[in-house]
């Protein structure tokens, strides 16, 4: 098995996995990449995964499935092309694996993520819901709701490959040194980010190092978090909602 990022727009991410010549496109937001893709390879589009419906990650679905008119696109009822829709506990076989459907809303209200088990291990797709160092924001969904899709990939083995869709790791490191000036594995995985783009997919184990929305339960980051926004917290949920309102109003210095 093999698995390719393919970049679109801006920061975004198509995630190609491939087994012979056989692949799964995860929320194909630019058809034209992915196509370009398709072809220089030589391969055949047999699933597509959605996690949510923001254009960026749906905006060629339809292309998709209308060049591969026998291809499968997964989704949540939310997605218009979307010809199988099921929400947690779906299972998708694809090649040598098995791909189990979570949902994990929070940046959206009907949010979804792909758990790939496979023979070297748990592939996580998992669109805007978490990042390297950080967590999408909330739109349609709620911040209770983030915080518990968070509990549960914390609960995952400490192997598990997250592949995020947005290569927002610099940013999002620079946010958690302002939360933890002094953890060096932050300052380290920084520095990694001015050489070695993608910075993904990146193991929970290295996350619950340098992702403060996994570390809220540490007390000097919830007494950090207390002291940002000048009130006394209760629960790790509290103190996440307070970090994703400091993510969100944070300008990083000149």
């Amino acid at each position: 098995m093999k698995i390719t990022p393919v970049k679109a727009f801006n920061d975004n991410y198509i995630w190609m996995i491939q087994e012979g010549n056989q692949v799964v496109c995860v929320d194909p937001g630019d058809p034209t990449p992915v196509l370009e893709f398709i072809v220089a390879q030589r391969l055949m589009i047999a699933q597509t995964w959605i996690t949510h419906p923001h254009h960026d990650h749906t905006g060629g679905a339809g292309a998709i499935r209308r060049t591969f008119m026998e291809s499968p696109v997964y989704g949540a009822e939310d997605i218009p092309d979307a010809t199988h829709t099921g929400g947690a506990g779906t299972q998708i076989p694809f090649g040598g694996g098995l791909a189990t459907v979570w949902e994990t809303p929070g940046h959206t209200a009907h949010h979804l993520s792909y758990l790939f088990e496979h023979s070297d291990g748990l592939h996580v797709f998992c669109g805007d819901t978490l990042f390297s160092a950080g967590c999408g924001r909330v739109f349609t969904g709620t911040i209770e709701q983030l915080f518990d899709s968070f509990s549960r990939f914390n609960q995952l083995p400490e192997t598990t490959l997250f592949y995020p869709a947005h290569e927002y790791t610099a940013a999002n490191l620079r946010f958690a040194a302002h939360i933890e000036p002094d953890n060096p594995d932050i300052q380290t995985a920084l520095a990694a980010t001015e050489y070695r783009t993608p910075t993904l997919p990146v193991t929970l184990a290295h996350e619950r190092r340098v992702n403060p929305f996994l570390r809220v339960g540490l007390q000097h980051v919830w007494t950090r978090v207390e002291n940002l926004c000048g009130r006394k917290l209760n629960s790790e949920s509290e103190v996440f909602a307070e970090l994703r309102e400091l993510k969100n109003n944070w300008q990083p210095p000149e």
